[in-house]
């Protein structure tokens, strides 16, 4: 579906892990009333997934986001992530944290209704970005999206594989215990240092991505977990938890600022003028 209004800025918000007021404060910065929560007009916000989990209220966060997609649905993009997918299909891991079931409902009938997607894309200025929640690898661009040259056909694409394919959406790499290193990992499950970022060293990106769900670097320690040569083009700001590596063709910005279970640290979103409507 494509917004029928025409925001003029786009926030791209990464996982929110339960962190209900983590998210209603970054809102607030990013323009919604701080009394009643409505997003300015101008604004489309496109929430990578992982609403749920680790945080103290993940029934709120998705009592929120609800209101959203009901009374904003042209100012709301949300995204699919691994732990939203638990509800959604035969569970590929073990957690255990469940959610109250009116919240598992809320995320069942977002995703049959569409008003959760896999992808979305957008336009700024300068370039051309796909948003997922972990990263579409190399692998999978080739073999399930048949190389597309714009991020709108990727991820309309993989939008497309919903109720049809959804076990590849869900296709696991590293990340899943007993699996191995996976170049062609899912949008879900790809793992930065080791499969998304690595996967697109050999080829040539034809438009840039926004990704959550895992990071190049371990932000508890500093430490880098990709290798020199990634590192050599990734630029980080530890203040907003952002990385951007810069490859051949465009751009792989990483948004996860793994709040863990008691959030004490900021969500930020990564933020851009637009041009035409976001694609989801």
């Amino acid at each position: 579906m494509t917004a029928s209004l025409t925001p003029s800025r786009v926030a791209v918000i990464g996982d929110v892990g339960g962190h209900v007021d983590t998210l209603r404060s970054e809102l607030t910065r990013l323009g919604a009333d701080p009394r009643t929560g409505v997003l300015p007009a101008d604004l489309v916000v496109i929430q990578v997934g992982d609403l749920v989990h680790r945080g103290p209220d993940s029934d709120g966060v998705v009592e929120l986001v609800d209101g959203y997609l009901t009374e904003q649905p042209n100012n709301w993009v949300q995204l699919v992530g691994n732990h939203e997918m638990l509800y959604l299909r035969e569970p590929a891991f073990l957690w255990d944290e469940y959610v109250a079931e009116p919240t598992e409902e809320a995320l069942i009938r977002w995703w049959r209704e569409g008003s959760m997607r896999v992808a979305a894309s957008f336009r700024t200025p300068d370039a051309e970005y796909l948003v997922t929640h972990a990263g579409l690898t190399a692998g999978m661009w080739r073999a399930a999206l048949g190389t597309p040259i714009e991020a709108a056909t990727a991820a309309r694409g993989l939008n497309d594989l919903i109720g049809r394919r959804d076990g590849v959406i869900a296709r696991g790499g590293v990340m899943l215990r007993g699996h191995r290193v996976n170049q062609g990992a899912g949008p879900l499950w790809a793992d930065a240092a080791r499969e998304l970022v690595p996967s697109w060293s050999q080829t040539r990106m034809s438009f840039s991505q926004i990704h959550g769900h895992s990071t190049l670097t371990d932000w508890s320690t500093g430490t880098f977990r990709a290798g020199a040569p990634i590192e050599a083009v990734t630029e980080i700001d530890r203040r907003l938890r952002h990385e951007t590596t810069t490859l051949g063709g465009g751009t792989i910005v990483g948004i996860d600022p793994c709040l863990g279970t008691d959030g004490g640290c900021p969500l930020r979103a990564w933020e851009s003028a637009i041009v035409g409507p976001v694609v989801s």
